[in-house]
């Protein structure tokens, strides 16, 4: 037996939920399928290792779709400033002031109340996932596993490990960086490791929530903290190391006495006094980017097509966008009585967000690159390049709008910087 539907979204994780949802309330059928049903929250659990920062963009779209509310029935941390500064020593350092050569975003400059929100990602996928269950057009698939995809003429078949078989107009990859369902689709990817990992912990501390999120940036990566819920007398709060492997591997094995040692020692004055850090973690950090976004019957997004540095937590950021600007689409060809896997929609969607994309990867490289190094003329320029923001309070504006997702297009200055970097093959 097939069951059939407009479109087949394969993940759902936050990116593929969010999709789903939006196409689902536009009227379409849609299968939403995943290997495991996304965790029931629980108030008193502590806070799951990974977290993103929601931007105001998202934000406004996760309202449109109904599951912002369920995300603050649960929890989440609403950040109001965010500093960055250089805090690699140097002979140079000397020359600029620690207050100058630092540059902090405020809400209330731009008139918001807020940046944004730093949300664990369990939380987000879980709001998605009972929203999507009280729609009508959408079917909920879990605990199974592709077996393989067929595409027709006019239809694309889903084979499960269950034995059983859907067919829809158009499929979507949403399931992650390293996409079956892209793999399937003969969709190649370029890839590029970076020298860094990152280790991520929980960490409490006593009294209230931080309202800023910081990067201070070392030559070994950025050490960043990131607000999260209060717990009694209590708050948590997400750490983010990225140093070499080894050190990352010293680090994880650490007690958890030594390694709040390490963190008094390596972070900032700004950190505040932990006492507990109950779960920690690594992962490698890689960008990658997938040749193309469709093929056929198949369309990609979120991590499946593109996945970045995380330095300013902008991935979910950008599967969002990939999620609306494809859902865009597909209820607009529904209207105009197209197929929903026209070729011209598809690549009119790739249109839009691969260099959306790849302007935000190079923007991250740029920062990553500028700052991991300790070359003194570079960090003489970085020092004063961190002053002169905050005597630019227009071009600052303007660079925490675009991260905010409020604007599409990045400031002129750094837009100019950006097109003139050097390309790595895989974005050229």
């Amino acid at each position: 037996m097939t069951q059939t539907f407009d479109v087949i979204i394969v993940g759902a994780g936050m990116v593929g939920a969010a999709l789903a949802n939006g196409l689902g309330r536009a009227g379409l059928s849609v299968a939403l399928l995943d290997r495991e049903t996304p965790a029931v929250f629980e108030p008193a659990a502590e806070p799951d290792l990974r977290v993103s920062a929601i931007s105001a963009g998202s934000e406004s779209y996760l309202e449109r779709l109904g599951a912002w509310a369920g995300m603050r029935a649960m929890r989440l941390t609403p950040y109001r400033r965010l500093s960055v500064w250089d805090a690699t020593p140097h002979p140079f350092s000397r020359l600029v002031s620690p207050n100058l050569a630092r540059t902090t975003f405020e809400a209330h400059d731009l008139g918001c109340e807020h940046l944004g929100h730093i949300v664990e990602n369990r939380v987000t996928q879980r709001a998605l996932w009972d929203r999507a269950g009280e729609c009508e057009g959408i079917t909920r698939i879990t605990d199974i596993e592709i077996r393989d995809v067929v595409s027709a003429e006019n239809v694309v078949t889903v084979s499960l490990t269950d034995d059983r078989h859907l067919s829809a107009e158009l499929l979507v990859g949403a399931d992650g960086a390293q996409s079956r369902i892209r793999q399937l689709a003969g969709i190649g990817v370029t890839r590029d490791q970076y020298a860094q990992q990152a280790l991520v912990a929980s960490v409490r501390y006593r009294g209230t929530p931080h309202d800023i999120t910081w990067q201070a940036f070392h030559p070994s990566g950025p050490r960043a903290f990131l607000p999260l819920h209060r717990d009694g007398e209590f708050s948590w709060a997400s750490l983010v190391w990225y140093d070499d492997p080894a050190r990352i591997s010293e680090l994880k094995n650490q007690s958890e006495a030594d390694f709040i040692a390490s963190l008094v020692k390596a972070f900032p004055a700004e950190l505040p006094l932990i006492d507990r850090v109950p779960g920690r973690a690594s992962f490698p950090l890689a960008r990658q980017h997938a040749k193309t976004y469709a093929s056929g019957r198949v369309v990609l997004v979120g991590d499946a097509a593109h996945t970045i540095n995380p330095l300013a937590g902008q991935g979910v950021n950008l599967g969002f966008q990939d999620a609306q600007a494809l859902q865009e689409e597909l209820v607009e060809a529904r209207r105009a009585g197209q197929p929903l896997a026209a070729p011209e929609r598809l690549q009119r969607y790739e249109a839009r967000r691969r260099p959306a994309n790849r302007r935000m990867t190079l923007a991250m490289d740029l920062f990553y690159y500028t700052f991991s190094n300790r070359l003194p003329p570079l960090h003489l320029a970085r020092n004063a390049g961190l002053a002169l923001a905050n005597h630019l309070p227009f071009a600052k504006n303007q660079v925490a709008r675009y991260a905010m997702g409020i604007d599409d297009q990045l400031p002129p200055l750094l837009k100019q910087l950006v097109d003139r970097a050097p390309r790595p093959a895989f974005l050229k």
